[in-house]
């Protein structure tokens, strides 16, 4: 193809593609025409259809405000409903049917929150003003159901059934009746550590859930003081009843200081068996009554227990007081560490069951009847020491044995050391722990020796020196002898047993001195003289030629006169321990029958050689024996030789 040709053809073309672009531009601008027609078209459609559209959703709203309005309905008609339903309940009254009586307070109770909270409709005012009044009326009938029904379930609890809550070693014997089980001694006192105690039921146990919905429901009522007032009425008379008929009554100081020890002592012993019952079973039982009764509501259930229980306690309370501050006296030592000793062994209990600000008064109450106890059980201490020391008892034992005193003083001692554990507690109220036992051996060690001292006041009434130092001995050796038997001996120790017996060998050797020296003076050789004033020979088996007849019958009859004496005076008095009275009279024995048996062997010859020669040589050193057999065994005047 020539250029001519090939530029006619590309002309032709560059012509096509002009004709399309053209063509392209029209087709456009006509799609743009058409496409703002359509807009123009929809904005209108738009602005005629808006109206529609409001009117939709305002009938939507409308739909949803009247399914509102009917729903709000709905409950008030249902509200409504339960008002009716409750109201017929009520205005049945509780008695059919407790329970449903005290949910249908709650449902007046919710209806009456709910109309309160919704005051919009017309009627409401109206409906809450009769439901507050049907409601008052409802809680009035809940006072008296829970009134009544407190009462009904309200009774003394009699003796026979609190003795079965005790445990057995509390338990009075069948053989001694008006006995209690904790009288026989300390013996017991560990065994009732764990012993288990059985509270006595107050009120059945499906009363209470019912109690505790009717005392709810008043105070929800804001009725607190009323439920207390009557808990507190109805309550507290059972109380203290059941403690009437188990024997507690009301005694003023007064009244104890007039009563007879033997009777006030029972009454002592009755407190404290009726402190033990009233803590661990009245007391105990009547919190765990209120605790149910009250669950959820602190203050009255605090206060309540406390309302009830106080004039109880107190009545309890006032005897231990009017002990405590009775004159004191010996014999009352042991009741008071018994009366200290349950108060102690008590005190936490106390501080468990009457827990809470309403109850304070109360523990200190019985706090301070402990410190006091132990302060006047104390004092007495101080004062049995003192007496002891001071006693003027003029009445004598005339044969020279343990005294009266000695052997009260030494069972006190004995009895104190039933009491180690209580006394050594009681210490601890004014002292140091580490000291106690060195308090309790100091405190005895006194007394041994304030006894002591009073004892050798009381020897110088004898006019026998001998008889002083033979009552002496008898005396120091029971101090001695009783406290080696006992506790006692591991506290005061060793050496202080070692120092007394050893003063009981003195007095033992100062009595034979005093009552045998004289006559063992008759049976010496030395100064026996013969008529014509010559020395008799004092070789052990030599001549007795120069001793004159006269002289050793004056001897022999001289010694038989004093021995005669001896024997009829010592005879009659005692030395009541089998071996200690056996050991002096072989300690007499030793010094007089060999002494006898070389005067007789020696000098009896000459007597014997004489006239009547009975008259002077009356006993052989077999009689002597025989009779020394005699002594001290307490014989009468009238009674005759064995």
């Amino acid at each position: 193809m020539g250029v001519p040709e090939a530029v006619e053809a590309l002309t032709e073309k560059a012509t096509f593609l002009r004709e399309s672009l053209q063509k392209s531009q029209t087709i456009t601008e006509s799609m743009v025409s058409i496409l703002g027609s359509f807009d123009h078209r929809l904005s209108a459609l738009e602005t005629a259809m808006r109206p529609t559209q409001v009117r939709t959703h305002a009938i939507r709203r409308a739909h949803e405000n009247i399914d509102k309005t009917l729903k709000g309905a709905e409950v008030i008609l249902g509200q409504f409903d339960l008002s009716h339903q409750a109201e017929a309940k009520l205005l049945r009254g509780p008695h059919e049917d407790l329970e449903s009586y005290l949910e249908a307070v709650d449902q007046l109770r919710s209806n009456v929150k709910f109309f309160s909270s919704n005051k919009s409709f017309k009627s409401s005012d109206e409906v809450l003003s009769h439901s507050n009044n049907l409601l008052a009326k409802a809680i009035l009938k809940v006072e008296e159901e829970f009134k009544q029904f407190l009462s009904s379930h309200s009774k003394p609890v009699e003796p026979d059934r609190l003795i079965e809550c005790l445990p057995n070693a509390l338990r009075p014997s069948s053989d001694t009746p008006g006995q209690q089980g904790d009288s026989s001694g300390k013996s017991e006192h560990k065994s009732l550590e764990n012993a288990v105690y059985k509270p006595p039921v107050l009120i059945q146990p499906r009363i209470l859930p019912l109690l505790h919905g009717l005392a709810q429901q008043m105070v929800q009522a804001g009725r607190e003081q009323q439920c207390l007032k009557i808990y507190r009425e109805v309550r507290a008379p059972v109380l203290e009843q059941s403690l009437r008929k188990l024997g507690v009554e009301k005694l003023s100081k007064e009244d104890v200081q007039k009563m007879p020890w033997e009777t006030l002592e029972a009454k002592i012993g009755g407190w404290i068996h009726y402190m033990r019952i009233a803590v661990k079973l009245l007391f105990a039982g009547e919190r765990k009554v209120c605790d149910q009764i009250f669950e959820g509501m602190d203050f009255l259930r605090d206060q309540c227990f406390a309302d009830v229980s106080a004039n109880s306690l107190a009545m309890l309370l006032s005897f231990g007081e009017a002990i405590a501050k009775s004159k004191r006296s010996p014999e009352k030592l042991f009741v008071l560490l018994d009366m200290y000793e349950i108060m102690h062994e008590l005190q936490p209990e106390i501080e468990i069951i009457f827990e809470g600000k309403s109850c304070l008064e109360m523990r200190e109450s019985a706090l301070s009847l402990t410190k006091r106890l132990a302060q006047t059980a104390q004092e007495t201490f101080g004062d049995f020491e003192e007496a002891v020391e001071k006693d003027a008892t003029k009445t004598a034992v005339q044969d020279g044995t343990v005294h009266p005193l000695t052997s009260y003083v030494i069972n006190y001692v004995k009895f104190l050391f039933d009491y180690q554990s209580t006394l050594k507690q009681l210490f601890m109220e004014f002292e140091d722990s580490d000291e106690t036992n060195s308090k309790l051996a100091s405190v005895t060690m006194r007394i041994m020796q304030a006894l002591q001292t009073n004892l050798e006041g009381k020897s110088k009434q004898y006019k026998d020196p001998a008889l002083t130092h033979l009552f002496l001995m008898n005396n120091v050796h029971y101090m001695v002898r009783s406290v080696r038997k006992s506790e006692a001996k591991d506290l005061l120790g060793d050496d202080w047993v070692q120092r007394y017996r050893r003063v009981v060998q003195q007095h033992a050797n100062q009595y034979k001195r005093i009552a045998w020296s004289k006559i063992l003076q008759c049976l010496s050789s030395q100064n026996l003289t013969s008529s014509a004033g010559g020395s008799i020979s004092s070789d052990g088996g030599g001549s007795s030629s120069g001793a004159s007849r006269a002289a050793i019958k004056e001897r022999f009859r001289s010694f038989n006169i004093q021995f005669e004496e001896l024997h009829q005076r010592q005879s009659q008095w005692t030395v009541p321990d089998a071996e200690l009275r056996e050991s002096l009279k072989l300690a007499v024995a030793e010094i007089l029958t060999p002494a006898y048996r070389s005067f007789h062997k020696r000098f009896s010859p000459m007597v014997e050689n004489g006239k009547n020669p009975h008259k002077y040589i009356r006993y052989t050193a077999e009689d002597l024996e025989r009779m020394l057999g005699e002594f001290f065994e307490g014989k009468t005047w009238n009674e005759p030789r064995r």
